[in-house]
């Protein structure tokens, strides 16, 4: 059963919440209300999310704020967020939100099908991350279980690797599809970027499992860094 991501919504009006709930069901996809910028900030403790849809406009803590903690924490930093917006103050206005660190500003009333789009590309980019870190933590269990291997039992990692790469070969492909349909569509030049650096995580992964195939010398201090 594939895990599905968590798409956090923003906005102290409840039939805001509602509206984009009902754009984003059609993603199939877990959707968390928040109703101001202290409570996103309390579930971004506990849960990670693929992308954070993010109102200005809020009482108390408005989304700029609310931005500025997100992007100060280590867990939390990476998370696309997409500004929406009931108004439009100019090009200071948006400035200030690309500024406070997000990927999209959206004014409101915006198309749902465009809406739904950005946000899918966001998702699939995590649903790919989550991909390479699995394959990775794989990858680093059979290598710790080689290290303590010992007496009579040896254990074959080949049937591992062969396994890790085919899984890997798949994630690949799907990544070069992604990069390619990026391209075609002329996206947001974040989604693009994130996409690259997706493809060169996965490259660092590929180069660790070719150094790890027998007669190439390689060892448990091959496997590349996960940032």
């Amino acid at each position: 059963m594939v895990q599905k991501a968590k798409i956090l919504l923003v906005d102290d009006r409840p039939e805001n919440l509602l509206a984009l709930e009902a754009i984003l069901s059609a993603l199939d996809q877990t959707l968390v209300r928040a109703s101001s910028g202290e409570e996103a900030l309390k579930a971004l403790l506990t849960d990670d999310f693929a992308v954070i849809l993010l109102d200005v406009q809020m009482p108390g803590m408005d989304g700029f704020e609310t931005a500025a903690h997100i992007k100060r924490r280590e867990r939390t930093r990476d998370i696309p967020i997409i500004f929406l917006t009931a108004i439009n103050h100019g090009p200071h206005h948006t400035f200030r939100g690309y500024a406070a660190g997000a990927v999209d500003y959206i004014s409101k009333p915006f198309d749902p099908w465009v809406l739904r789009a950005k946000v899918s590309v966001f998702v699939e980019l995590y649903m790919k991350n989550c991909k390479l870190r699995e394959q990775a933590a794989l990858l680093r269990l059979q290598l710790e279980g080689d290290g303590h291997a010992g007496g009579g039992h040896e254990k074959e990692p080949a049937g591992l690797l062969a396994e890790l790469s085919a899984r890997l070969a798949a994630v690949e492909e799907q990544a070069e599809a992604l990069s390619k349909q990026l391209d075609d569509e002329s996206a947001d030049a974040a989604a693009v970027a994130t996409a690259a650096h997706l493809e060169r995580k996965l490259t660092g992964l590929r180069r660790a499992l070719d150094a790890l195939e027998p007669g190439t010398g390689g060892g448990a201090g091959v496997l590349p860094a996960q940032g």
